[in-house]
């Protein structure tokens, strides 16, 4: 492989567009930094002359950030460029970046001007801008929607006139693949020829859906520059994704047959940075960088996994700064139960590995997922009372604020079902009354605590009771997404300890 891509990041400047996000100058500096350590290319570090604090972050990011080119965006009016160059002066290497509009609806609705003013505008601005740098870049904005002979004529004149990259951006995202690489492939052929010099570059949003197949099926059509933003943020529906593509060519190499220069340990990081100043979240199943996106669930596809990564994971979730997740849910198996058991140290014989087992997927049919500090109480529960002789099957309680609370609570012992019910202060009061008469023990209850094992809604809670039977206290606990099966679950573990603690001594008496 001897083509390089070079991965243009305009995060700074076209993902910061997106409704509700401002970075200020210091939040830049800090993500312009983290990109330089992700190594791309080229940072598009603003518009200079959009805003005074645009200025100021193309200012300072461009003094302050070695490694990547640094590019400020312009249009290619004269004050727009002279902006541009000024704030890039302390840059090691910089780069205007000048566009014009092309499609009839830009240049009539928004521009008010004739082709050949559209011209004379691209031929005078990217000529001034190379008077400050031989790194000029022309854009010929929505030339998806253009006449593509315009499009063609324009980027001949850019080139012309000392542009070194024409870059075709599909400003709308109304390209579809097909399409896009037959424009890209006109460009390639009629514009840069055999001309080495220039690169041809692609901006793709999102509006369909297609801004990261658009600009992957481009680098096949000769395209060897593609601009994204992190996390694929941007006007709209977004940008192409930057992380996407610099994975898509790193996995596929052998599709691509190109180089690239990022380091990809950086991804996970730069994209957690970019989502926390930028107040966009990532969802959930965003590719590459998602929380679900080296997660796995099913049961068929952890014990896969656990047996050989690549048997469903195509890119090393540590080669981007992430890692793989077993995620334990009703989806789960055993192998991957024990999996999770085995991490935290818990080793079980058997039958107290098939007793935490089937009580885990009880738990995860309500809960849908569940984390350590769920699996360590589950383990608990179920390993210490493996020698009861009675197990709670159920418990049922109806009443409220109106009524008295009745509970109906069902035992199972030595193989049998029998069912009690009872009236008590309140729902816990009345599973535990409705327990002393199953255990035939009248007991007090002398300590009750709830501890939150998750958040939400649906959170599961870890119940420990110490009961007081004659002079002696038992402890007990529960776990469970219901506070008062798990405190039911609790008394029935103390009482068994009673059974346990008694029938130790008659065997020794």
């Amino acid at each position: 492989m001897t083509d390089r891509l070079i991965i243009f990041d305009t995060t700074l400047r076209d993902g910061e567009q997106a409704p509700g996000i401002a970075l200020s100058p210091e939040d830049k500096l800090a993500i312009a930094t983290q990109l330089a350590r992700l190594r791309v290319d080229v940072i598009e570090a603003g518009f200079a002359a959009s805003s005074p604090g645009d200025f100021e972050a193309v200012r300072r990011i461009a003094n302050e950030v070695r490694g990547p080119v640094i590019a400020s965006l312009a249009r290619t009016h004269p004050d727009d460029i002279d902006a541009a160059a000024e704030a890039l002066k302390g840059a090691e290497r910089a780069r205007i970046h000048v566009f014009m509009s092309t499609s009839p609806i830009h240049m009539e609705q928004m521009l008010r001007m004739t082709p050949e003013e559209v011209l004379r505008s691209i031929e005078e601005g990217v000529r001034r801008a190379r008077r400050y740098t031989d790194d000029v870049e022309f854009s010929p904005q929505d030339a998806t929607r253009s006449d593509p002979d315009f499009v063609i004529e324009a980027c001949r004149l850019a080139v012309e006139a000392g542009a070194t990259t024409i870059n075709i951006p599909d400003t709308v995202g109304y390209a579809l693949p097909d399409d896009f690489v037959a424009l890209m492939e006109r460009v390639y052929a009629e514009v840069r020829g055999d001309n080495e010099d220039v690169i041809v570059s692609t901006h793709c949003h999102n509006d369909l859906g297609l801004a990261v197949a658009n600009s992957l099926s481009a680098i096949k059509a000769g395209a060897r520059q593609i601009e994204g933003a992190i996390n694929g943020i941007g006007e709209r529906a977004g940008n192409t994704s930057t992380e996407e593509i610099i994975m898509a060519v790193k996995t596929r190499q052998d599709y691509f047959e190109v180089e690239i220069g990022a380091d990809t340990t950086q991804i996970f990081e730069t994209s957690r940075l970019v989502s926390r100043l930028t107040g966009y979240p990532i969802q959930y199943n965003k590719a590459v960088v998602g929380r679900n996106a080296f997660a796995h669930e099913s049961g068929i596809h952890q014990h896969g996994v656990l047996r050989a990564r690549e048997t469903y994971e195509i890119m090393d979730p540590e080669s981007i700064g992430h890692r793989s997740m077993i995620v334990l849910g009703k989806h789960s198996g055993r192998a991957a139960f024990g999996d999770a058991l085995s991490k935290m140290g818990i080793v079980l014989e058997d039958e107290d590995f098939e007793r935490a087992f089937r009580r885990f997927k009880e738990l995860a049919d309500r809960k849908g997922e569940i984390g350590e500090e769920g699996l360590r109480a589950i383990v608990a529960e179920e390993t210490t009372t493996h020698a009861d002789v009675a197990e709670l099957v159920s418990i049922h309680v109806e009443g409220g604020s109106d009524e008295t609370p009745t509970a109906t609570v069902t035992i199972r012992r030595n193989g049998e079902e029998t069912s009690w019910v009872a009236e008590g202060d309140g729902m816990v009061n009345a599973a535990f009354v409705a327990l002393q008469d199953a255990f035939d023990l009248p007991a007090r209850l002398v300590d009750y605590r709830v501890s939150p094992l998750t958040s939400g809604a649906d959170a599961m809670a870890e119940v420990n009771v110490v009961i007081q039977v004659g002079a002696e206290t038992y402890a007990g606990r529960g776990v469970s997404t219901d506070v008062v099966e798990g405190s039911a679950r609790a008394f029935v573990a103390a009482f068994n300890r009673v059974l346990a603690t008694r029938a130790g001594a008659l065997e020794e008496g």
